[in-house]
């Protein structure tokens, strides 16, 4: 029986994992100013392409085997391609708050698909705190409005995302080198993505400086280092706490737009902000009579 982690790794792994919804959450908005002077395929195509090959001097200085597992790292890809590209073409058609919903749906997603492909049931506590966190997103984004194109794009990202973090927890309980495995990952969805962008005749230019920056700054930040330490941390964290402390990502994208953004303080804003914090709370609760797995 695998041995419970200290207490000093499973801080560590929240605070990696908080890190990595903070990154995410300030780059939303970075994201699509972006897309004015670059097609959103491509853009993630040059950001993973970016991050795998920075990741890949290191898996070869220190004599990993490229190839090894393969299979595994190009079923991540392919979500990770369903993911990204999907949500960030949706970004075109939508608003920031739209996209910023739909994607938080994947709370929900997290333990229904933990059930039913999984065969893990969830505790009464990680069900309630999924639904506290959703109820929580909904006032902190404003819900649904006017639905699009844009929106159905962004809710098949939020199934293909809980269906990654599923997968990662997966691979990641098994032992699976977490560096090797993000390395492959990225290369192919960036491979992925510019395969694509050559098949359908999309534009591979960057228009501006400034778009040219942003991509180096996805690719090094919310790629590299989110990715990496997400994959890490799951090797001790439960699926449904990652998927909680993940929903914290609009959370910190609203902080970051009230303070350096200059954007003004919504009381029921906040008050979802609260309510996803209280979710990630109540997600360890323990449920008399019944015994948590993780």
């Amino acid at each position: 029986m695998r041995s419970a982690p200290s207490k000093l790794k499973v801080f560590l792994a929240d605070a990696g994992l908080f890190y990595a919804a903070a990154i995410w959450g300030a780059t939303f908005i970075m994201v699509k100013a972006a897309l004015a002077d670059i097609d959103p395929i491509v853009m993630v195509g040059y950001r993973f392409l970016i991050a795998g090959s920075v990741l890949l001097v290191f898996v070869l200085l220190t004599g990993r085997r490229l190839f090894e597992g393969l299979g595994r790292a190009f079923a991540l890809a392919v979500m990770l391609w369903f993911l990204y590209v999907p949500q960030t073409m949706g970004l075109k058609y939508t608003t920031a708050s739209n996209s910023g919903f739909i994607t938080g749906l994947f709370v929900m997603f997290v333990p229904l698909f933990l059930r039913t492909i999984f065969k893990r049931r969830p505790t009464l506590m990680e069900v309630t705190a999924s639904f506290v966190s959703l109820g929580g997103l909904w006032f902190l984004t404003g819900g649904l409005r006017d639905i699009n194109i844009g929106d159905i794009l962004t809710l098949s990202a939020a199934l293909t995302y809980a269906l990654h973090l599923l997968y990662s927890d997966k691979y990641m309980k098994a032992g699976i080198d977490p560096f090797l495995i993000s390395c492959q990952q990225f290369l192919i969805v960036g491979g992925l993505c510019l395969l694509t962008a050559l098949v359908i005749d999309l534009p591979f230019g960057v228009g501006s400086m400034k778009a040219g920056g942003i991509v180096v700054f996805l690719a090094l930040f919310p790629t590299l280092s989110a990715f990496v330490i997400q994959m890490v941390a799951q090797k001790i964290t439960s699926p449904l706490r990652v998927s909680l402390i993940f929903a914290l990502e609009p959370v910190f994208a609203a902080l970051f737009a009230w303070t350096l953004g200059g954007e003004t303080f919504i009381t029921h804003r906040a008050l979802g902000g609260l309510l996803i914090f209280a979710a990630l709370v109540i997600s360890g609760l323990p449920v008399p009579g019944q015994k948590k797995t993780g």
